[in-house]
């Protein structure tokens, strides 16, 4: 296994219970389920007969406030355990009988939903509009939307019970598998041997022949896994399919976009801008051919640096380059920030065997967010570094809200994380006089944010294409799933970049598509958003932070299109998601005049 300077670094989870054997995790879980029971005694019936005084309501909703807390602190134990080592039969052992647990608390209070839901207009308004549940009154909103979709208590808790030996068990599988793999290549008699994880970052090093040489392999290591790797993503599909017809949904999104608070016609405009400005990539991929004088660009160019790229970082170099970037905005980001690294809530090291990727998971109010990454010294690592310390930000500012309403839809889920890179890039740019470095960041910050758009948009098109050709066909042969993949990830570059065969096979480890389905398209909406609000930060600066800080404070207690009101976008607007196109095709102009300025063109 590759050395790298996260070695060592990992999180401390004591801060949520001392182990698998603490003896408080048990306890807990036996008093989230009786305390469960005891809501379900107290309560059953009284909902839906309106018998609830205002006051009754609110004790009610603050008391199913903290069971919902309770378990989900025992989950969150058990899922972060169970990432560091997804190898890890004990590991999976724990998760499979928390997530069995969890389901049982939620069969026991999913009458209140139901009950809630089904209270006329009239009645609902009467409680809604009182002082008494006014803290919780988006959240009670909030869950009215789902009332056409719902089944009857019994088939919801039907539903619930079986998803831990379907849905939830693939996801499990599908974790294990991808962080079974291991890449091995040889460059130059030099052989390379490391986890799925190095080989993707391998893809950002200059050396063209070693990219090349990776890339190869991580095709040839998906291909040896993809008779359960397809499986896999087939069962996924047929069980979303599934749940969606049992609950009449129009379409295989509708979940996701009421789960991010949209309507389908603001994620189709955003979607269709996108697609409608992929020349914009085309342009960049044409000139960074020109500049690295290169005949033709293949996948495996995607995000490799201009030649004399950045060069190479380190762990404690990235993090007081974040930390500082984060200060300039404001002291009290950097002083949130900095408690991530103090205080051990990152696990930085790559090993075998650890979920790949990198998030940062909220937890619960009562504790405070974990971030995970897979830090390999590369400059790309530092801007993940930011992105994810931007959603601990966030996540941490916005435990005030509490247990309900902590968390963002996943359209702001990503108004801090990019805001983050924001600042880095800044950071990065005002500390270098050359055109040349500057010509190299901007084209990495171009590549990433591409990635993040235009990427995502057309990963969301390929699920569609997915669901689809599953629904018509029936289960997919990989091949089958290979064009679908390549012809839609092809729009994207036009005739900029040559998507080869091997390439086909890449679908297979995107986690996204079999955890969170459909849940591409909001790091579009995340990155537009962000290039607005950046814009308004550049305007009103120090004005501007207090009004960005309070956003960040509200969590999922507003709808985003309330919230972002607040600070005049209207994202119903077609003309608000150009915007955030046009920021990215002047900087494509940027780079051009620097490429002519430079020489390199």
């Amino acid at each position: 296994m590759t050395s790298t300077s996260a070695d060592g670094i990992e999180w401390d989870l004591t801060d949520l219970y001392e182990g698998p054997e603490d003896p408080q995790l048990e306890q807990d879980i036996k008093k989230s389920i009786q305390k469960a029971q005891e809501f379900r005694e107290k309560y059953n019936g009284k909902i839906e007969a309106a018998e609830l005084s205002f006051e009754e309501f609110r004790e009610a909703m603050e008391e199913y406030e903290e069971i919902f807390e309770s378990i989900n602190k025992i989950s969150s134990f058990a899922s972060l355990y169970h990432a560091m080592d997804t190898q890890d039969p004990d590991r999976g052992a724990l998760l499979q009988r928390v997530e069995q647990k969890k389901s049982e608390v939620k069969n026991k209070l999913i009458f209140f939903e139901l009950e809630w839901q089904s209270l006329s207009e009239e009645e609902a308004e009467g409680y809604l509009e009182s002082e008494e549940l006014e803290h919780y009154e988006s959240y009670l909103n909030n869950w009215r939307r789902y009332t056409p979709y719902m089944l009857s208590e019994q088939e919801e808790q039907i539903i619930e019970s079986l998803q831990n030996t379907a849905k939830e068990a693939f996801k499990r599988l599908f974790d294990q598998t991808i962080g079974d793999i291991t890449v091995e290549f040889e460059v130059e008699e030099e052989s390379h041997e490391m986890v799925l994880d190095q080989a993707l970052s391998v893809l950002y090093e200059e050396d063209r022949e070693k990219r090349k040489a990776a890339a190869d392999a991580v095709t040839e290591s998906l291909k040896e896994e993809n008779k359960l790797l397809n499986f896999i993503f087939n069962n996924i599909v047929q069980n979303h399919t599934t749940i969606c017809q049992f609950r009449d949904y129009p379409d295989p999104m509708t979940p996701r976009n009421l789960d991010n608070r949209v309507d389908r016609e603001t994620v189709d405009a955003l979607m269709e801008t996108v697609e409608e400005n992929t020349d914009i990539v085309e342009r960049f991929y044409n000139l960074k051919k020109d500049i690295g004088e290169f005949d033709k660009l293949f996948d495996y160019d995607r995000y490799s640096p201009l030649p004399g790229g950045v060069p190479e970082t380190d762990f404690e170099e990235s993090r007081e380059k974040v930390l500082d970037a984060y200060e300039k905005f404001t002291p009290k980001m950097r002083d949130i920030a900095e408690k991530f690294f103090e205080k051990d809530w990152i696990d930085a090291e790559i090993k075998e065997g650890k979920r790949g990727g990198a998030f940062s998971a909220s937890t619960v109010p009562s504790v405070h967010p974990y971030i995970m990454l897979n830090f390999s010294d590369k400059t790309s690592d530092m801007i993940t570094m930011a992105h994810e310390l931007g959603h601990g930000v966030h996540q941490y500012l916005a435990r005030e809200q509490g247990a309900l309403q902590q968390s963002t839809p996943l359209t702001t889920a990503e108004m801090a994380s990019v805001f983050g890179e924001m600042l880095l890039f800044d950071k990065l740019m005002n500390d270098v006089d050359d055109e040349e470095t500057k010509l190299v960041l901007i084209a990495n910050k171009l590549q990433r944010d591409f990635a993040t758009v235009f990427r995502q948009v057309i990963m969301t098109r390929f699920e569609q294409k997915l669901h689809e050709a599953q629904r018509e066909g029936g289960e997919l042969k990989s091949e089958e799933i290979n064009e679908l993949w390549t012809e839609a990830n092809q729009e994207e570059f036009g005739d900029s970049v040559e998507l080869r065969d091997e390439y086909g096979w890449w679908w297979s480890y995107v986690l996204h598509f079999v955890h969170y389905p459909f849940y591409c398209y909001a790091y579009a909406f995340g990155e537009l958003l962000v290039l607005a609000l950046y814009d308004i930060y550049q305007e009103k600066g120090e004005e501007f932070v207090p009004q960005y800080i309070e956003l960040l404070k509200a969590g999922g207690s507003e709808d985003p299109k309330d919230l972002l009101k607040k600070i005049g976008i209207d994202i119903s607007d077609p003309d608000f998601w150009e915007r955030g196109i046009k920021v990215l095709e002047e900087k494509v102009e940027e780079m051009e005049e620097l490429a002519e300025s430079s020489g390199k063109i």
